[in-house]
């Protein structure tokens, strides 16, 4: 029998596969790419996952081993699958262990069998909801979890108990062993009852639908560019009803956890089918039976953030990607990929259809429409009654404000209240001030470990870093002079909502930033209440910029937006331009007219005053002339080479090694722009530098890389530090 050896993936950093041996007596049609082993590296075992299986290895016999056990007896990822993670590896520079490790969940990567489960949800019996008060009083906590169950419809699985602080599954185990809770298994995302649209597409939403369904079954990229409010949804819906009417899958990609909920909600008021849910804040059980469903096709459509683009699907025939421009669709850490554009290239693999939808769209995809590779949708209008808010600028200049507040918004706040109304404010930053001083000598709580201000936050009395997570408590006197003088500087979230509460004691209000939102339902505990209606203040970050509709809102003020009008990345004003747009969009969705109040020291800005005299189109193509003038992205492509350590000397000696291998390497056209400080150089402790290649070939810029890598690879100097290659970076921090 001719020899075979296998190539395996492992999580390792090393850039390459590894030849393994078969376990001894095992026969080559037992093996195939896609499945997992367990294979020994090192000092320790890891779970492998065999990319192909050849006839040659490199390897002398003394040097190869047998791998010590097959996990799976079929593949567990397609070969689409591995074909999928192998170009993201190549184009993405990244090692390919860590790219195939990114597309399991936790518990297959440490050896789990992927095998199908059902959650088991609980209700209470007729028994439990007859049991007289007498006798169950006798056990609180019991009493306590049948009363949290009468509260609810329908059966509900463990999620119902974990806000509870207290141990919940032993008076629970004893409540179904006396028969007063009732146990069924069933699929976690079964279809509540079908609400059917009350209305028909209009003719914009229609086109747009058409377009899309007259080639369902080859790839197309389709860029759906329509204002806020415009129903994007609802194009979305038709267009997964038709895919599953065809038997076939369905992924649809949001771009922040926090929007998972609501459009399930949506999802299962309209689609009998079956739905998995994938994202980070669910456990490693319930994202890998979310995966193990969407593979299995048991599955139909798969509801998920930037990690679920790599999810096997057995019958994919649509992908959807919502709020495309979102920058939350790069991974800024490890594996540097953007879920966007793995999403095209998953469709394209897989000659399917891809939607992606926004009201902002991103520049790289208005440039591509341009190159005719994307076919733009527009929904130009709002749905129904809905009319586009309008836009007033309020020169703070010379005015004293309230808390951050002018005299006019607060004279608008009055008007919505007095109507019974509903009030977005935004205010781009957390906490209660970004900055706490001394009133005697000047002195600011600076973090040890970065190059950042400390932010208060009032509630907890503590000083937190946003950047390291470093935690300090609050101090009564100046560290500096000892004066017990010590006054916030400017305003977060925090800081607005106290004031709001004090101007407005019986308003109803709730902040909405990544702080308050930490618990589980905590953001759909508020839009619920949001719902319910009446005189609302809401005071939030750009979290409540994204996808929400809040249809009594009529005013969104925009408390501070000179913070994101200077910056030193050229992508600022497109991401400025982007959350106004974004956030204006909540005002006024519905038969309720709506304002938008713009709060700023420089009310001649150019961004400002093209958005709101012209619309984002105009601004969008400025901004592309200017790219192309400035040869920036997306007319020329971009790598960004990080560096840190805790020695600033070892960071010298490997910038030093790779300008020497630039050198070497020789491409004319490959620019190298550095090396410079990270803007921000000093971050948990360990110092920052960076270098920017830049090529107007994408070609050009993969062949470079390729001799970079292999050099820094072979570099003394690589040892001394951590280092990583980001392809077409979307900020320079």
């Amino acid at each position: 029998m001719q020899p075979f050896y296998l190539k395996i993936a492992i999580d390792t950093p090393v850039n390459r596969l590894f030849d393994y041996l078969p376990i001894k007596q095992t026969e080559r049609q037992s093996y195939a790419p896609g499945q997992r082993v367990i294979a020994v590296f090192g000092r320790t075992q890891k779970t492998g996952i065999i990319v192909d299986i050849t006839n040659r290895t490199e390897l002398s016999a003394k040097q190869l081993k047998p791998v010590k056990e097959r996990l799976d007896n079929e593949p567990i990822l397609s070969s689409d699958d591995i074909k999928l993670l192998t170009w993201a590896a190549h184009y993405y520079h990244q090692p390919i262990g860590e790219v195939f490790a990114q597309a399991l969940p936790k518990k297959l990567r440490s050896g789990a069998l992927p095998e199908e489960s059902f959650e088991k949800l609980y209700s209470l019996s007729p028994a439990g909801k007859d049991v007289e008060n007498s006798v169950i009083q006798r056990a609180p906590r019991q009493a306590a979890l049948r009363q949290l169950m009468t509260t609810q419809t329908n059966p509900n699985n463990e999620s119902l108990f974990t806000e509870l602080e207290w141990d919940w599954k032993t008076p629970l185990k004893n409540m179904i062993e006396k028969g007063w809770v009732s146990i069924t298994q069933s699929d976690a995302e079964q279809a509540a009852d079908i609400i059917p649209p009350d209305f028909q597409p209009n003719k914009a939403q229609q086109t747009a639908i058409d377009a899309v369904l007259k080639n369902p079954k080859g790839f197309n990229a389709f860029l759906l560019d329509g204002v806020t409010g415009s129903g994007k949804t609802e194009v979305y819906l038709q267009l997964i009803n038709h895919a599953l009417s065809l038997g076939k899958q369905v992924m649809v990609l949001l771009p922040e956890i926090n929007l998972t909920p609501q459009l399930a909600q949506r999802f299962r008021q309209r689609l009998a089918t079956t739905m998995a849910i994938y994202h980070s804040s669910l456990s490693d059980t319930q994202r890998a039976q979310s995966w193990i469903k969407c593979r299995s096709g048991s599955a139909h459509i798969l509801l998920g953030t930037r990690s679920s683009v790599f999810t096997p699907m057995k019958n994919l025939g649509l992908i959807i990607l919502d709020e495309e421009h979102d920058t939350s669709f790069k991974q800024q850490e490890g594996f540097r990929y953007s879920a966007r554009d793995v999403a095209v290239m998953r469709a394209r693999n897989m000659d399917i259809p891809i939607v992606m939808g926004s009201a902002t769209p991103s520049l790289e995809s208005l440039y591509n429409v341009q190159q005719s590779r994307f076919h733009r949708l527009s929904l130009p209008e709002r749905t129904g009654q809905a009319k586009a808010p309008t836009f007033r600028i309020i020169d703070c200049r010379n005015q004293t404000l309230n808390n951050q507040l002018s005299p006019a918004l607060i004279k608008a706040i009055d008007v919505c209240i007095a109507r019974d109304e509903q009030i977005i404010l935004f205010v781009n930053r957390r906490g209660f001030a970004p900055v706490l001083m001394c009133h005697g000598c000047g002195w600011i709580a600076q973090c040890k470990r970065c190059d950042s201000k400390l932010v208060i936050h009032q509630k907890l009395r503590q000083l937190k870093c946003h950047h390291c997570g470093a935690e300090h408590q609050q101090p009564t006197h100046c560290p500096s002079c000892q004066q017990a003088e010590l006054f916030p500087l400017g305003s977060g979230t925090q800081r607005i909502e106290d004031a709001l509460r004090t101007m407005y004691p019986n308003v109803p209000i709730s902040r909405i930033d990544r702080d308050s939102t930490r618990r589980k339902d905590a953001m759909q505990t508020v839009i619920d209440k949001v719902h319910e209606g009446g005189a609302q203040i809401l005071v939030g970050t750009q979290m409540l910029a994204k996808g929400h509709h809040f249809p009594n809102v009529t005013l969104v003020g925009i408390v501070d937006m000179d913070a994101g009008l200077f910056s030193i990345d050229y992508r600022s004003s497109e991401r400025m331009a982007q959350l106004l747009i974004q956030v204006a969009g909540r005002a006024g969705r519905e038969n309720k007219a709506g304002k938008v109040l713009i709060q700023t020291y420089h009310p001649e800005h150019p961004l400002l005053q093209t958005l709101i005299q012209q619309d984002y189109a105009t601004f969008a193509k400025d901004a592309l002339d200017e790219r192309q003038q400035a040869g920036l992205p997306p007319y020329h492509h971009q790598a960004l080479l990080r560096v840190n350590a805790v020695d600033e000397s070892a960071i010298m000696r490997f910038l030093n090694d790779v300008k020497s291998a630039h050198t070497h390497i020789n491409n004319p056209r490959v620019s190298l722009l550095g090396p410079v400080p990270s803007p921000m150089l000093k971050r948990a402790g360990r110092l920052r530098y960076q270098v920017l290649f830049q090529t107007s070939e994408r070609k050009s810029r993969h062949q470079y890389l390729q001799h970079l890598t292999h050099h820094i690879g072979s570099m003394k100097s690589a040892r001394k530090v951590r280092w990583s290659i980001d392809v077409d970076p979307t900020d320079l921090y």
